[in-house]
């Protein structure tokens, strides 16, 4: 698991340009983790049919 994880941290270093900075940083690596949680979720089928949302922000028909 730890190795993972430094593994994915180094890729996302590698990927930010050379002019980021440790708010980029912290940026992406939030970004990264709610995408994570948000796959988990999927995963564990805790998600909102579409059409529900739909309905709930008055944009169904």
């Amino acid at each position: 698991m730890a190795t993972a994880f430094k593994n994915q941290a180094h890729k996302l270093v590698d990927r930010l340009p050379d002019t980021a900075d440790w708010d980029e940083l912290i940026y992406q690596a939030v970004v990264c983790k709610q995408i994570e949680a948000g796959l988990a979720d999927s995963a564990a089928d805790r998600v909102t049919p579409t059409d529900d949302v739909l309905r709930e922000f008055g944009l169904a028909e």
